[in-house]
Formats: C-alpha cells, structure tokens, sequence
C-alpha cells in the first residue's frame, strides 16, 4: 500500500528552529520526525511512498536517500508552498495517488505505531481521532454518529459537539481515494481555493456519500510538532520512554 506523507510548508511557528531546515527533519526524541514515520511505515507493511515537498525539498530528498537507500519513493514539489496550503500540495500528487488506497500523514506528526495499526484493524476508510485531553479551538475536530461516521470535520466544529481531534493520520480506500482528488481538484485548480487544509474536501466528499469512520486511538501517543511548546512537549514525553529504534526490522517501540 502507498503511504503520503506532506512535507512541503515553510513551519513559519517554528522559526528559528526551521530557518535552515524543513520541519519535518527537526529531531524529536533524537531522530528525524520524518524519519520516524517512515522507519515505523515499513515496519508496519507499506512498500511506496510519495512525499510532497517544498521548502529546502533537497534537504528531504538528500535525508530519504541517506536513511532508506533504495526506498520506493516518488517526491513531488509544490512551487507555491509559501502561497498555498496543505490541500494544494495533496492535490499535486493525484497523478501517484488518484485510484489508490493509501494512508495519508502530515509531515509533523510524532505517534505510536499502534495508532496506525488501530486504523489497518479498523479498515478503510477511517482517521484518527484523539479524544483525551484538551481539545483546542483551533484544532482540527470531528462530530460523529453513534456508529462513529463522521459527520463533519475541520477548525469550524465545535468543541462540545466534537468526537475528538483530528490528529493528521488517514487510510483511504481506492474509491475513496478517488472521490477525494476529484474534490481536491475542483477545489484547488477550479475554484481557486488553494489556501485551505484539506479537511474542507474531506468534507465535501462526507456531503456527497463518503463514508469516512472516526477511530478513537485513546491514550495512544500522536502528537504534531506546530509550535515550539509543541517540541519541548514531544521531547519532553519521549525522554521517558525507550529509545527509538531506527532499524527498520526492530520490534516496535511504542511512544
């Protein structure tokens, strides 16, 4: 199965930490995020990647090729990352993805491997949802039905009414897939909406019949690096746990 990860934006929040490097290549716990994620991909039994790139994208692709010599990795640029969002940089890989089932991930997310299991357990087409701790305003929240379909999704939901927080993990089935770039496109490259998180065509597809399933990782560590509060946190928690073992045949070390 493919996995995409998106690694394209500039992490302006982050400044000074990515002046000089991508966000998903700061260490966490020691080792590259990026690293990390697809250390714990092939652990788990996907084979392709495709990487959306942008800012210092030679720093991605010269850290892929140094970690995972002989990776099957396609990288895919977004020109406009400073001028386009998370939705646009997706929609850019409809050639590698479109027709496909694959697992979707932002680029800053740090997690347990069993929170990507839950979502194989569970099936396609599902994402991960938090709903221990606080949940923020600003966060990416999801309402469900009692048979946990998702019912709506983005920064816009409510925080009473919210299952939990979306945390930036998704498995999608090939239709699905296909519904998904269908509503990226005409979003994105038809109507101009090259600013905005992806969610909002995961919403559209919702609308139109997709049935998407929230899965409820509970007290599962996953956690995206948007802040600097944010890295002290991560470090912080995984300092407490067992190294990170970065062989890709190493049994898995939960964080």
């Amino acid at each position: 199965m493919k996995a995409v990860i998106l690694a394209a934006g500039c992490a302006t929040r982050l400044r000074p930490h990515t002046d000089d490097r991508p966000k998903t290549l700061l260490n966490v716990g020691g080792v590259a995020i990026l690293r990390r994620t697809i250390t714990s991909l092939l652990r788990l039994g996907f084979d392709q990647f495709v990487i959306g790139t942008g800012y210092l994208e030679h720093q991605v692709r010269d850290a892929v090729a140094d970690w995972f010599p002989g990776l099957d990795v396609e990288f895919v640029t977004n020109p406009d990352f400073r001028s386009t969002n998370n939705a646009y940089s997706l929609s850019l890989l409809r050639p590698q993805v479109d027709g496909h089932p694959f697992i979707l991930l932002d680029g800053d997310v740090v997690f347990d491997d069993r929170v990507v299991e839950e979502l194989l357990e569970r099936g396609p087409d599902c994402l991960a949802v938090r709903s221990v701790g606080e949940i923020g305003l600003e966060e990416v929240k999801v309402t469900a039905n009692a048979e946990d379909r998702v019912l709506a999704i983005g920064k816009h939901v409510p925080v009473r009414s919210a299952m939990g927080e979306s945390v930036g993990i998704e498995l999608f089935s090939a239709d699905t897939s296909r519904r998904l770039f269908e509503a990226l496109h005409r979003r994105c490259h038809e109507q101009g909406l090259v600013n905005e998180y992806y969610e909002a065509s995961f919403q559209e597809i919702i609308e139109q019949g997709a049935t998407l399933y929230g899965v409820d990782i509970g007290t599962l560590y996953a956690t995206e690096i948007d802040t600097y509060d944010d890295l002290v946190a991560a470090n912080r928690r995984l300092a407490a746990r067992p190294a990170f073992d970065v062989r890709v045949d190493a049994f898995r070390v939960a964080v």
